[in-house]
């Protein structure tokens, strides 16, 4: 998925508001751009980093910067979009090269399921059951090489797998799917002291057939694709 302007590099000032980051752009501008980040970016929003933003002039945005990457400045990228996953994954599975999910020719984005829920993705294909997909973005890393979610608490990413696991009750298939925002990352895993509830949730879900699958990003200033498989530690 390439991004639709280039990218400018920045350094960022503050993250704050959730939504809001102020940066210092390379000509010495200071500018306000949007961080479509709900989470608490935990060691990714320390003033300083050096930031990738992308530049729009539409008059119907009141900010004319958005986030997208940050820049470890060691080789390594990692995505701050949350919007990212789905458009970059959405082409991936009409493409059919993602691993486990690539037999189905059918791929619907947002359809209506449970309670007030929307499924990020329900793919179909004669011969095969049907597979809701929901998608998590992943940036949290605490230690070298693991990914870990949630990096923040998130009540409405338990009540997904409370339907994933209603669906799988029906006898569909239900896939968890995280997908790696980093390149520093080969290892995934749950973040159970941050958000408990989520842990207890996802054990439950795993046993009544709600299936795991962890991928990593290829990742550049130009653009975010689907990378490898990351090994699953849960």
């Amino acid at each position: 998925m390439r991004f639709e302007t280039p990218l400018v590099p920045a350094r960022l000032i503050r993250r704050y508001k959730r939504f809001l980051a102020d940066c210092r752009l390379e000509d010495g501008r200071e500018i306000t751009a949007h961080c479509a980040n709900p989470g608490s970016m935990l060691g990714l929003a320390q003033p300083g980093q050096k930031v990738w933003l992308e530049p729009n002039d539409d008059p119907r945005k009141k900010l004319k910067f958005g986030w997208r990457l940050v820049d470890h400045e060691n080789g390594h990228f990692t995505g701050v979009d949350t919007s990212v996953p789905n458009r970059a994954l959405r082409a991936a599975l009409i493409a059919g090269q993602v691993e486990g999910l690539a037999a189905y020719q059918t791929v619907r984005p947002e359809v209506r399921y449970g309670e007030s829920s929307r499924i990020d993705f329900l793919l179909s294909q004669p011969g095969l059951r049907d597979a809701y997909v929901e998608v998590k973005s992943v940036t949290l890393c605490r230690q070298p090489g693991l990914a870990e979610f949630p990096d923040s608490v998130t009540k409405r990413g338990a009540k997904h797998l409370v339907e994933l696991s209603r669906v799988a009750a029906q006898g569909h298939r239900a896939v968890m799917l995280y997908l790696v925002q980093r390149t520093d990352c080969t290892g995934f895993d749950l973040a159970r002291d941050i958000d408990p509830d989520y842990a207890t949730a996802y054990d439950a879900a795993r046993d009544r057939g709600v299936e795991t699958l962890c991928f990593g990003t290829r990742i550049t200033p130009q653009d975010i694709d689907l990378g490898q498989p990351v090994a699953v530690l849960i």
